[in-house]
């Protein structure tokens, strides 16, 4: 699932993307008053990474007044995707189904969520094959030394 390539964001420009995407629309100074507490950040450092966003086309900026109003580029919904994908481009296919084992042992769960992880495992089911094959380059995994020996 590859989609168009896009500038990646780092965790920390994560976190105020995070609250464009709740408030849809903000200054710099409510995006201040949210993560100054929570990250234990200066002003300014925040200014940086609002700045940072903006170079990178991940937020727009519109002036209004003495002031900027801030509102993201791309959705929220868009970028989870692009991130996980992004995530699983990095480990060997046959360790997927594990990782996601893992990853739904962690998160904590609704009724409703549990209920579309199992419509999903269905249709998953209905595409399933015997074995996954490897495509990561001799040296990135152990599934090609493997071979190479028999």
């Amino acid at each position: 699932m590859k989609t168009k390539e896009r500038a990646t964001i780092s965790d920390a420009e994560w976190e105020v993307m995070r609250v464009v995407w709740t408030n849809k629309q903000t200054t710099s100074r409510e995006i201040i008053a949210i993560l100054e507490s929570k990250m234990n950040w200066k002003p300014a450092t925040i200014k940086t990474l609002i700045g940072r966003l903006v170079e990178k086309g991940m937020l727009q900026a519109k002036p209004e007044g003495n002031k900027y109003l801030y509102q993201a580029a791309v959705s929220e919904e868009e970028s989870v995707e692009e991130k996980s994908s992004a995530f699983f481009e990095h480990i060997c296919n046959k360790k997927a189904g594990k990782t996601l084992a893992y990853l739904l042992e962690e998160a904590e769960l609704s009724f409703d969520d549990v209920g579309l992880l199992e419509k999903v495992l269905q249709q998953k089911k209905q595409e399933a094959v015997t074995e996954v094959s490897c495509k990561c380059t001799p040296g990135q995994c152990n599934c090609k030394a493997s071979y190479d020996e028999a």
